[in-house]
């Protein structure tokens, strides 16, 4: 099994921002519970696109994950700040890590 990265783009809708900040531990919360998440860093491009990288010890437990969230937490405050249409969801490999 490879070590993947998970690296998703996307926007918020207009006016959510504070909102998806103080109720992103549901995110979280949730992530951390699933089988093979290694970690995740969420940060804010100057262009305004959020970027999150998932550490998962496979590939195919990322995209279980990415399978299952939006029914399981799809109604939380954070989850309905994204703009569905901008969600930009791709894997990696990882060939190096320190």
């Amino acid at each position: 099994m490879t070590e993947t990265l998970e690296i998703v783009t996307f926007c918020l809708k207009p006016g959510t921002e504070a909102g998806f900040i103080a109720n992103n531990g549901v995110m979280s919360d949730w992530l951390a519970r699933q089988p093979g998440f290694l970690g995740r860093h969420l940060g804010k491009r100057e262009d305004g696109v959020w970027v999150e990288i998932v550490r998962w010890q496979n590939t195919e437990q990322a995209k279980d994950a990415a399978d299952r969230i939006m029914a399981e937490i799809g109604d939380s405050e954070a989850m309905q700040a994204i703009e569905p249409a901008s969600v930009d969801i791709r894997h990696a490999a990882v060939a190096l890590s320190r």
